[in-house]
């Protein structure tokens, strides 16, 4: 299984990243999780637009999702004919959503390129990846993911306050990527982010390998970001999310 960070800002595409979306491959599988705002451009640089076969929205505020909008034109409108029509696993909605997004009919809408499919709290199969979702803790209808294959497991938070259900998701997963959005003795108005210290919180309850704080917000200091979650409890790597690392597991 592949990783590789698309994009890692939070609520918005910042200087060096655009908004979240990670590209993850296995038996030349190719999965989105997350389209936010900014990352298709930067897409284009890892792999052929073309060759995408799902997308998983963890949830439908844009620096998650707006992006499909751009990605509907790419697939509609291509020389030589539309292309294939695609799984997208989003929210209640996701369908009406993104039609508004784009001032489109609510039919058909999207569903000409997408086949959109509602997600559910539970495990289901997407190509070779067993991927089980949970809601977690953010205003609006939200989840949290892991994904398996051939033994190894990576899990993502998505957008989430404090949650046990992230805890039980990333539980001995090789790699957690745990949103990092707020400073310590900073509120958090909507209570549904994390700072760096409670994902490493997050991290070390579920015992897993490797720690990458993503969603890091463009006004915060990284440097303190990953400062503050070395207090967390934490005891395997930590490190901070950038455009077009790769993880390998």
């Amino acid at each position: 299984m592949r990783i590789t960070v698309v994009g890692c800002s939070g609520s918005f595409p910042g200087p060096t990243s655009p908004a979240s979306c990670y590209l993850v491959e296995a038996d030349g599988f190719a999965l989105l999780l997350d389209l936010g705002n900014g990352a298709l451009g930067a897409l284009q640089r890892q792999i052929d637009l073309y060759a995408i076969d799902a997308i998983l929205l963890s949830h439908l505020h844009a620096d998650h999702c707006l992006d499909l909008c751009g990605y509907y034109v790419a697939r509609k409108y291509v020389a030589g004919g539309p292309q294939p029509r695609i799984d997208v696993y989003g929210p209640a909605g996701t369908a009406e959503r993104m039609a508004r997004a784009y001032d489109l009919p609510l039919d058909p809408g999207m569903r000409e390129v997408f086949d959109f499919r509602p997600l559910r709290p539970g495990t289901l199969q997407v190509g070779p990846f067993t991927v089980t979702a949970a809601r977690v803790n953010h205003p609006v209808e939200a989840y949290g993911f892991r994904l398996e294959h051939q033994g190894r497991a990576m899990a993502y938070s998505g957008d989430t306050g404090e949650s046990d259900a992230l805890v039980t998701l990333a539980e001995g997963a090789d790699l957690l990527l745990a949103e990092a959005s707020f400073l310590e003795g900073r509120q958090d108005p909507t209570q549904g982010h994390l700072t760096g210290r409670q994902a490493a919180e997050h991290a070390a309850r579920a015992g897993v390998g490797r720690l990458v704080l993503t969603h890091l917000v463009p006004w915060n200091d990284p440097a303190t970001v990953l400062a503050e979650a070395g207090a967390g409890g934490f005891r395997g790597e930590i490190e901070l999310a950038r455009q077009g690392a790769v993880y390998d597991l």
